[in-house]
Parts: structure tokens; sequence; C-alpha cells
């Protein structure tokens, strides 16, 4: 016999009655709501940070000679002198110098003098010290000093990496504090970090705030963390530390337009910091990288689409240098790099980072996109050296062949390279542009360039080069790849319509 359960026919009838009404009801949240509803949680508390790192955070000062001055000249505050050295790269012009102290006497050429401040942290108990290249580079004293007040008179270990801008000095004690390693993979944007450094030598002061982006491209050699953490001249080369205690980078650079803070930081990933400062204290005393041997740039998103790449990515090979890894391999100038033993350069700028931290002599694979379709070439990274200036190519007036008027919807007189020309600058082919006008002006083609492909055909005559142009969409851009010097790049070519 069915039986009505009371309980939940009231139940229904409330909730039934409530939706003809439009009455709102409150009740109690159930459980498995309560699970996915998200957990409110108060501001964070550094106190334990705090006590649990500060006590491994250190005060750098650097010392030079005094050199002679002229009589009432002085010197700026240190702590400017720092400022303006790391954020404009060099003493600012006109800038104000201070009178003479009475009763000072003034310093002789011997005298050790204030150079400027900075920060660093302790990587181990023994005295070694992390801090940015650009604290101690130069320096001819380094002095540190603890919380606990102790001072002690440093030494350079190795050679600091600018490139990277981490250094590493040694300091004769043991039995210090030393900082813990964090994980930089498992940073999150959003989450809270705290600085601590010697901001205008104001040691042992405590900052906050959330990272605000990882991966950052200033187009120096790393990728930055970013964090909105008050940042100021002193604190280059001290700790970020996330909750947990552990240290995930290395204050280094601000963004400011006024020479103030305004709310944006970098900071060098600590693991790419201690792979640095390992080679630092190797018995080579200095940073081994590795290089192929090209120049590159950024691929636009309207090449990327023209050529067939898709999305724009990889690393445009502008030019190669003669014997280099790169030219034994077969990289073309053109060529857009898209992998490196199959990791994915998503950018330009990922590529040096990527070489640089393979091995020199090592074996990798490089990915090219060239013509429309993918190849993969075998390349032996070399060690990284200072780049060879670009050799600009010298034309002979006397091989100049006479020009041939060429396509005349995109502005242009090209004429075919003899072979001299061809075995000069190291190509297969192309044709010279002799007048330029138009749409090609308009596209930036200059008089000299040398065109080497339309859109994915390459261009070895003025015969060839004038088949493809008679086939051109002209109601498309169409992507010339094209050699200025020792130089390739893209360039879209929009014909003009007849």
């Amino acid at each position: 016999m069915f039986q009505l359960d009371w309980k939940k026919f009231r139940a229904h009838a409330l909730v039934s009655a409530l939706a003809l009404t439009g009455t709102v009801a409150l009740v109690p949240a159930q459980p498995a709501m309560a699970q996915s509803a998200p957990q409110m949680k108060g501001l964070p508390d550094f106190t334990e940070l705090v006590e649990q790192v500060g006590p491994a955070v250190v005060n750098i000062r650097t010392l030079e000679r005094a050199r002679p001055s002229a009589a009432g000249s002085g010197q700026m505050d240190e702590d400017m002198q720092e400022f303006f050295r790391r954020f404009f790269g060099q003493p600012a012009p006109g800038a104000p110098r201070q009178a003479p102290r009475p009763n000072r006497p003034q310093p002789q050429d011997e005298d050790a003098q204030p150079r400027g401040v900075g920060s660093g942290f302790i990587l181990t108990s023994d005295g070694f010290v992390m801090t940015n290249a650009h604290v101690v580079d130069g320096a001819e004293e380094v002095m540190v000093t603890l919380p606990d007040k102790r001072e002690f008179k440093a030494r350079v270990v190795g050679t600091p990496d600018k490139r990277t801008d981490v250094a590493v000095i040694k300091i004769d004690a043991t039995g210090l504090p030393a900082v813990k390693i964090g994980d930089v993979n498992r940073l999150k944007v959003g989450e809270w970090v705290m600085a601590i450094g010697s901001p205008f030598g104001l040691e042992n002061t405590v900052t906050a705030g959330i990272v605000s982006a990882k991966q950052r491209d200033t187009g120096d050699y790393l990728p930055f963390i970013q964090t909105d953490v008050a940042i100021n001249p002193g604190n280059s080369g001290g700790p970020l530390i996330n909750m947990r205690g552990e240290v995930v980078g290395i204050n280094s650079q601000i963004y400011s337009r006024s020479g103030g803070f305004m709310g944006i930081s970098f900071a060098i990933p600590i693991d790419e910091a201690i792979r640095v400062s390992e080679q630092l204290r190797s018995p080579a005393g200095r940073v081994s990288r590795g290089r192929i041997g090209v120049q590159i740039d950024q691929v636009t998103k309207d090449v990327a689409e023209s050529i067939g790449l898709g999305k724009p990515q990889g690393a445009l090979v502008r030019s190669v240098e003669s014997g280099s890894p790169a030219d034994k391999a077969g990289i073309e100038a053109g060529d857009i790099i898209t992998r490196l033993d199959g990791k994915a350069i998503e950018r330009a700028t990922d590529l040096p980072r990527m070489v640089g931290n393979t091995k020199p002599g090592s074996k990798a694979t490089v990915t090219v996109f060239r013509r429309g379709g993918s190849k993969d070439l075998g390349v032996t990274i070399a060690e990284f050296e200072a780049e060879k200036p670009v050799k600009r190519v010298s034309e002979k007036e006397a091989e100049k062949p006479k020009g041939s008027a060429a396509a005349q919807s995109v502005g242009l007189v090209v004429s075919d390279l003899t072979d001299a020309q061809k075995k000069e600058m190291k190509i297969k082919g192309g044709v010279k542009v002799e007048t330029v006008a138009e749409a090609a002006a308009r596209a930036g083609i200059r008089e000299g360039d040398i065109i080497v492909a339309i859109g994915n055909t390459e261009i070895h005559s003025v015969r060839e080069f004038d088949a493809v142009i008679a086939k051109v969409d002209k109601s498309k851009a169409v992507p010339v790849l094209l050699r200025r010097g020792e130089l390739a790049s893209y360039l879209l070519l929009r014909p003009s319509r007849g």
C-alpha cells in the first residue's frame, strides 16, 4: 500500500509555492555546495617568513679608489650613484654635486670611497653569497654586513655574468644561516611574494606583493618574474621569497618613467641563477654558453599567415655566420627555426636562451620552416663568443648586368645576379633590385636588395621573377624574402590593382 512521506511532501510543496509566487527563501547551504565554494582567506602574515629568511639576507657595499678631482667638487650620494648606474646605465648628466662639508678632509687618491649599495643572500653556510652582477661589477672592494652587524670583506667568485646579471661572492665565515631554494615552476601568477633588501641603504627592509606575470620578456637573456613588490635602488641582488619561505628569484630591475618604483619589478628566476652560480663556483670561474651563429628576429602575424606557418612562432633567421654551426648544418637566411631538440620556440628570444643553456660540443636537432615545409637539421653547438661584426656586401660596378623592366604592378625593376655576386653573398639565386617605386617602395623594399623568394617560391633569375609576379593574386599581400647585406627579412608586398 502506498504511504505518503509528509515531510518530503511539505518540502516539495514549499518549493513549488515559492517558485510560483516568486518569493525568495533563505535556506542553509548544502554540504556539497559548501565544498565547491571558494574559500575566503585573510591577508597573509609575513612575520614568520621574515624571522625565517631575514638572517640570511645581507647588505652589500662596494668601494672604489678615489680619483683626483677639481677643488670644490664633491661626489653624488652613493645610493643615487647606484640608482643611475643601474636604471640609466650611466651617471646622470648634469647631476648636482655636493659642496665639500666644513671641517671634513678631502679624500686622497688612495682612500677607498663608497661606490654603491645592494643586497644579497647567503647560499651556503660556509659563506657563498648570491647577488646581482651589476652590484659588484667593477668594484675594488666588496663589504658584506650581516643582520647581526658582523662585517666581512668579500671576494668576487669567478667572473660576474652580465648576461643574466648574476654574481657570487665569498666571505670567510662558517655556520651561517642559508636560504632555501624554491621551485619556480610551482610559482603561480597572483601568488603572494616578499622581498628583503637594503633600499637606499636601509638594511633589512621588507616589502610584499604578488606575482604579476611569469616568463616576462624584457629583451634580456632571461625571462623574468614580474611582481608588484616595491623594489628600489639598493634592493638589487636581494631575494624574492614565496610563502613557504623559499627563494624563487633575485630582485634585479624595475620599470620606471620617474626613476622611482611604479609598481612593476622584475626578478631573475632562481633556477636560472643557480645554474649560473654553479658555473661561477666551478674551477673555470665563468659561464659557458652554447651558440649556433645566427642573427634572428621576430616572426610577425602577417608573415606567418602569408607563408603558411599559421601562427607567429619561432625565430626568423636574418643572417648566418660563415663557418658557424648553423652554416655547417645547412641553416639558411630566411629560415624560421621552430624547434630545438623537439622543444617549441614560441618567440624569437626563446632560441638564444635554449641554445645558451645547451652544453657546447653537444649535438642538437634544429627544426626549420622553409618554403612551406618543415625540415630537421643536425647541429653541433659551439661555445658562445663575441659576435663578429656584420660585413656589408661590396658591389662591383663593372659586373652590374643590364636591368630589365619587370612587373609594373609592383613597381620594381630587377636584374640577374652574376656568379661572382652569388658566391660573394653565399646564396644560390635571387635577383637584384635596381629601381623601386609604388607598391614595392611602400612595402619597404630598397634599391640594392636581393629578392630571394616570393611566397614560398625561390627566385633564381629575372625570368622566374616575372613568371611568379604574373601569377600573384593582386587582391592579397604576398610575402617577399629578401637579403639586405648579410641580413634576411620578410616584407609584405601589396600589388597595385590594375
